[in-house]
């Protein structure tokens, strides 16, 4: 039981289902105290932001410096351009699935939010963030860039100190406070009546993403099979106990052991299997790139935004960066996106719990196809560097 409430999936259901109740059955002055949190929690993430994106990215490119060279190079770019693939593949299958599959909620949404039911907090606090996300971003990847051709220096060392501050405020102080957070927001959809017609679009969005992480499994050890003339669904198969492993544990590093000795298995030497493995635990994110692109596309048709090709395009190219910083912790991926999707996408504070929310609830399988992605990329750089594969 106790392991049940410590995992963050069961914590944001719970806050969902909590919020529901709270926005139905509770007065107006109670939710407006969960309101009054979400103001100022809504600020701090605001001001925390672009400290996450330095901490994470910074140390992250720096380390691109060390290790083997072209190997590194090479798998580097593969898992990049998987990363890409998915999700410039998921924004052509849900802009052309979701405009129609979400129109009626379009127009049910337009007509409740015309309510007039808000909530509003007692009072707001304004922390204004030390800088930009953008200037954060460009600084981060000079800095990084920086440090990566340097062999010794001490401020590498502030920027690893700094990266580790920066996880502490992650997993333990907003990954805690994100189910309060979501609890908040469903309150208060629930009090203006907008409820029931999200989590009817959840349940959508949710079957179509499924759909699209198992095509793009397919379609990564299609490429894998062919490269090393094997059955792909026989290469598939064998990564299964890693995609389960992932599913329990919502963390790519952790399931590395796992990943590591199926890789073996499929015929990836242990040299090679050994290095691809944990560095695409930390840049291969196939999966996450991918719910976030399908749920930042729903919710801006849902919220009558326009958006074309070309926005998200650099969205994609920027996302599939910044996410390399992400912690091996559940929800560190959509923490690393959530400053991109302020600054490129223009979400509003609303659109960003949902967000949040929605991403969790896949966190799972988002993790899932990440690490069982892996398996392939070590097969295809295995092949590529003409490691003798083990039948």
């Amino acid at each position: 039981m106790k392991r049940l409430f410590s995992n963050l999936l069961f914590k944001v259901f719970l806050a969902i289902v909590l919020g529901i109740v709270f926005g139905l059955y509770l007065p107006e002055s109670v939710n407006r105290i969960f309101t009054t949190f979400n103001s100022f929690f809504g600020q701090f993430l605001n001001f925390a932001i672009p400290l996450i994106i330095m901490g994470l990215i910074m140390p992250a490119i720096s380390d691109l410096g060390k290790g083997a060279g072209k190997l590194l190079l090479l798998t580097a770019a593969i898992a990049y351009g998987s990363t890409l693939f998915s999700g410039f593949m998921t924004y052509f299958a849900t802009s052309n699935i979701f405009p129609q599959l979400l129109e009626s909620h379009v127009n049910d949404a337009s007509l409740i939010a015309d309510s007039g039911r808000e909530l509003t907090p007692y009072f707001s606090i304004t922390i204004p963030p030390a800088l930009d996300v953008m200037t954060s971003l460009v600084l981060a990847f000079v800095i990084g860039l920086g440090l990566s051709y340097q062999e010794k220096s001490s401020l590498k060392s502030v920027v690893k100190d700094f990266q580790k501050i920066i996880m502490q405020l992650i997993e333990n102080v907003i990954v805690p406070l994100l189910p309060l957070f979501i609890l908040g927001i469903f309150a208060s959809m629930s009090f203006s009546g907008k409820v029931f017609s999200i989590l009817s679009v959840f349940v959508s969005i949710i079957g179509v993403i499924f759909a699209l992480h198992i095509l793009l499994l397919l379609l990564q050890y299609t490429i894998a099979g062919v490269l090393t003339k094997k059955n792909p669904l026989k290469l598939l198969a064998t990564m299964m106990p890693a995609y389960f492993t992932a599913l329990g544990t919502q963390s790519s590093a952790a399931t590395i052991p796992v990943t590591l000795e199926q890789s073996m298995k499929n015929g990836v030497s242990e040299k090679i299997a050994g290095f691809v493995i944990p560095l695409c635990a930390t840049i291969h994110l196939s999966g996450s790139i991918m719910k976030i692109t399908a749920c930042a596309m729903a919710l801006m048709i849902l919220e009558g935004m326009p958006f074309s090709f070309a926005l998200f395009a650099g969205f994609i190219f920027m996302l599939g960066i910044a996410m390399i910083a992400a912690p091996g912790v559940p929800g560190g991926a959509i923490m690393a996106a959530v400053g991109i999707l302020q600054s490129m996408l223009g979400f509003t504070e609303e659109m960003l719990g949902l967000m949040i929310a929605l991403y969790i609830a896949m966190d799972s399988f988002g993790t899932a196809c990440n690490v069982t992605g892996d398996g392939a990329i070590s097969i295809v750089v295995n092949k590529i560097t003409k490691e003798k594969m083990v039948a």
